[in-house]
């Protein structure tokens, strides 16, 4: 993993733990947050369309053996989901903005239900500009939610009717390899669902686009 990456993960959790230092922890997410979008942001200028729909390591087991279009649909539709109808208990930014229709999207969950060729055929489908629409306001919305936040509901679990309104709303596969996020979800805190969707969760995937851009372009 990244070293500065990483660290700013370890120094954030830290941070968000202790009341006094709470609010340094958030800046300090959003910093990360803000170095790990402009990497997003440059692989965009860089690369070509079908690059994003290259699976080089199409048989590799770990994050890398998707496409870089599929891991930042991936990224920010769990950050959608876990944000907007887990944390601020509103409507996802994928239905207000009608993301599905805009980014010409087959499906609306997470994509984790979806293997090799599959993630490649998924990918090409995608309108690239209007995924990148998604995922600055995403972003956004997000950190908008994160900040209004004070640090004793960072504690607060989510309700058990929250889980059930999750389920009904179909955005995440009842594929075994999908369905278990939402236990996985539910089970955390605030701070918890911080730590892992909102911050190492990008780490891990914008890590493994770099190395899909690195093996293209080798």
């Amino acid at each position: 993993m990244n070293k500065e990456w990483s660290g700013l993960n370890k120094t954030m959790q830290t941070q968000i733990r202790k009341k006094d230092t709470y609010e340094v922890g958030i800046d300090t997410l959003f910093d990360l947050r803000n170095q790990l979008m402009q990497i997003l942001i440059s692989l965009k200028e860089e690369l070509h369309r079908e690059d994003f729909d290259a699976i080089p390591f199409i048989n590799a087991d770990g994050y890398h053996s998707k496409t870089i279009a599929y891991s930042i649909w991936h990224i920010f539709r769990i950050e959608d989901i876990v944000a907007h109808t887990l944390i601020s208990e509103d409507e996802q930014v994928f239905f207000t903005g009608n993301y599905q229709v805009r980014i010409n999207s087959p499906i609306i969950t997470t994509g984790n239900e979806l293997v090799k060729q599959q993630i490649a055929d998924f990918s090409k489908q995608l309108n690239l500009k209007e995924l990148y629409s998604y995922i600055v306001e995403v972003k956004e919305s997000t950190e908008k939610i994160v900040s209004g936040l004070s640090y004793d509901e960072l504690k607060r679990k989510i309700p058990e009717g929250r889980r059930e309104y999750l389920k009904s709303l179909n955005v995440v596969s009842t594929d075994e390899n999908a369905f278990w996020l939402i236990d996985y979800w539910c089970n955390k805190d605030v701070r918890g669902l911080i730590q892992m969707p909102l911050s190492r969760h990008w780490i891990m995937h914008i890590e493994a686009c770099l190395r899909i851009k690195n093996r293209i372009h080798s």
